[in-house]
């Protein structure tokens, strides 16, 4: 099944203003609450038609949200908010369910390449090799507000003056162990521990309560182009046609578990975990391909080959995981709908065409939309685009001539 949208099918407005002091409701609360959209007043939702493009029969194209300089290479889930950052330096926040942009920040502070949140922060990571903190503040039009960088200067004070704290990166050219030498392509967060990933081929691990850089592992024979960190393991994929397993040991530092061995001389672009009875690992090749692993329960245990599938004719440049389903993104500029299967296996239900460039990131909701859930996608067309993926095909259909849909029914259809 292939649903096309070559044009934008709902079309909000896409200029409201940063959050200003006299949207808060309550202007008593402190900088660290929290953010709760229900406290600020959402923008009204205008008039706008879904439509069906053809040869679609389940997938439905919500939203073409623009508003990015440059291509969309991130994307994140933050409470009520998606929060979309692009090659162009910029973040724009934006409101589940009604698709307004409610918020824009971090132009001028280099190319984002991944970001994570935690709490009321953000944490971005820049071509530039730095990471940067921005904190929730509703005390002013500046919402997410910088805060701080890492490594801070508090751990380069504290590090600059022993030689040992040196490492040779490239000829002729010596850092701090605590830098990354080139670009920070991924995040992934767990029990108050950041990790980041770069094209380096370290991967590295913060303290989110002070910011401080903990330990640097020489990862991979390439970038690093994946992270993801479940149950205290943390995985690794990498331009070297590896997933690593990572565990903490008792001495706080991180250790080699495991290796997911991929095709020879295909790059790993990507990396996912799902948890059933058995865990799975799903990883997205170049060659298209997505390859799938079980075992290995909590650090123990050999992995084993379970699924290898033709996904994409180009590469697979992003997956991501929404309960039964696994999403896969491609440079051929589709969206490639996966059913998990006993065993590990995937099972392909649908492709979603529409993108006019590769799908660089993929990001689903958990809200439960007329049986199904939202799927956001972000391109090097510098497009972030929202489809509604149903969660049973052969019951949920949507209507071959939707009406024009008033605020009223708009937001009924989300509820």
């Amino acid at each position: 099944m292939v649903c096309s949208a070559n044009s934008p099918v709902l079309e909000p407005t896409l200029s409201t203003p940063l959050l200003s002091a006299s949207a808060s409701t309550s202007t008593s609360e402190s900088d660290d609450s929290p953010v709760n959209s229900n406290r600020f007043n959402n923008p009204q939702v205008g008039n706008f038609r879904f439509q069906d493009p053809p040869n679609c029969e389940f997938y439905r194209s919500l939203a073409v949200l623009s508003g990015h300089v440059g291509s969309v290479s991130c994307l994140a889930l933050c409470g009520e908010f998606i929060l979309s950052a692009s090659q162009g330096k910029d973040i724009i926040v934006w409101q589940q369910p009604d698709l307004r942009q409610f918020a824009k920040f971090g132009q001028g502070d280099g190319s984002v390449k991944a970001l994570v949140t935690v709490g009321n922060k953000v944490f971005t990571a820049h071509q530039d090799s730095r990471i940067r903190v921005w904190k929730v503040s509703r005390s002013s039009e500046n919402v997410f507000r910088l805060v701080g960088t890492m490594p801070t200067t508090k751990d380069y004070l504290g590090k600059f003056m022993k030689q040992s704290n040196y490492v040779q990166t490239r000829r002729n050219h010596r850092r701090l162990w605590i830098e990354h030498a080139d670009s920070i392509s991924c995040l992934a967060v767990y029990n108050g521990l950041i990790y980041s990933g770069s094209w380096d081929k370290t991967l590295k691990v913060w303290r989110v309560s002070d910011l401080k850089c903990l330990e640097s592992i020489k990862a991979h024979d390439d970038a690093i182009n994946g992270l993801v960190a479940h149950k205290g393991l943390v995985y690794s994929a990498s331009a070297d046609g590896k997933i690593k397993v990572w565990n903490k040991g008792v001495k706080g530092t991180h250790c080699l578990k495991g290796v997911l061995v991929g095709h020879k001389d295909v790059s790993l672009n990507s990396v996912i975990i799902c948890e059933d009875e058995r865990l799975t690992v799903y990883g997205g090749g170049s060659d298209g391909c997505v390859m799938g692993w079980e075992g290995g329960h909590e650090g123990k245990g050999d992995w084993e080959l379970v699924c290898e599938v033709k996904a994409h004719n180009m590469a697979v440049l992003c997956l991501c995981v929404m309960g039964e389903f696994v999403c896969s993104g491609s440079a051929n500029k589709s969206i490639g709908i996966w059913k998990r299967e006993v065993g590990g296996g995937l099972l392909n239900v649908g492709i979603i065409i529409g993108h006019e460039g590769p799908v660089k990131c993929l990001q689903a909701s958990s809200y439960n939309v007329g049986g199904g859930f939202l799927l956001y996608s972000g391109g090097l067309d510098k497009s972030l685009r929202v489809w509604w993926v149903p969660k049973n095909n052969s019951e949920t259909k949507p209507e071959a001539n939707p009406p024009l849909i008033t605020e009223k029914k708009y937001m009924d259809f989300f509820n």
